[in-house]
């Protein structure tokens, strides 16, 4: 199985968490997955709902995982979706700071760093274990972009940089110094972790939020957007969801980030000054 995954260049993650998954189901049963059958998958699926109480996105994993187990791997002849069904998910609608919230969430972070992190993730729309991977060499103050390497999906894409972004940024190179990555941890030559930077802000930030109020608010941002096309293609932050957008939407979008990050500086510790 780890040969198959291998060969399908799935990310690391994704094999540990399939191995993993596997693992419990052999162990519940102590029998080897090859002699088991849709029974025993079934009764394992109510076990995980009933006893173990698991939401659907963690169901929906191991679920991932014995089909790709049984279906490349021991190559079974089953009807997949009858045999191994994925349970409905339920759809909610994420928690989405209004602009004063997001400036008083980033206000009640003390780290000068953890700040500029969260900074980015909201004013262009980086997830959390994007924004801490950043190189330097990442920031293209020419073309007013930043280039996010394998992010979710292990996809390249561009991001637009504001120019308030763009100060931010480079107060704090003037301020750390970094060699290569952008936000460095404890040793220069690795990036800081997402788990460091998730503590120190549920030790600060009065919301009792996951790091995802960024990111969502700035998804609310893109969706109250003038133009239904940006309404869809941005959405779902694809390569092009912003170089390809009409000039004028661009200057829109651009000014409204300006105004936001804006508010941010100028109201307590994120506020900087100078220019590189």
């Amino acid at each position: 199985m780890t040969e198959d995954m291998q060969v399908r260049n799935l990310s690391p993650h994704t094999q540990a968490s399939y191995l993993q998954q596997v693992s419990l189901f052999a162990r519940y049963f102590r029998t080897s997955p090859d002699a088991l059958t849709p029974e025993h998958i079934r009764t394992y699926q109510i076990y995980l709902t009933n006893e173990k109480k698991l939401a659907a996105n963690s169901i929906h994993t191991a679920v991932a995982a014995l089909r790709f187990l049984y279906r490349i791997t021991l190559k079974k002849d089953w009807t997949f979706g009858e045999d191994i069904p994925l349970p409905k998910k339920p759809h909610k609608l994420p928690v989405v700071l209004s602009p004063e919230e997001v400036v008083h969430f980033l206000n009640c972070v003390d780290c000068r760093k953890h700040r500029v992190i969260l900074t980015i993730c909201y004013a262009a729309g980086l997830r959390i274990s994007e924004a801490v991977r950043l190189k330097i060499a990442a920031i293209d103050s020419a073309r007013m972009v930043v280039r996010v390497e394998q992010g979710k999906g292990r996809k390249d894409r561009y991001v637009m940089l504001s120019p308030r972004l763009l100060e931010i940024l480079r107060n704090h190179w003037r301020a750390v110094r970094p060699k290569e990555w952008l936000f460095p941890g404890v040793r220069d030559d690795r990036p800081i972790t997402k788990d460091a930077v998730e503590a120190a802000c549920q030790e600060g930030a009065p919301f009792g939020r996951s790091l995802q109020t960024c990111h969502a608010a700035f998804v609310a941002t893109r969706i109250r957007s003038p133009s239904p096309r940006i309404r869809h293609r941005s959405a779902d932050h694809s390569t092009s969801a912003w170089s390809s957008q009409p000039r004028h939407y661009r200057q829109v979008l651009a000014h409204r980030d300006q105004q936001g990050l804006r508010n941010i500086q100028s109201s307590g510790p994120v506020a900087a000054s100078g220019s590189r």
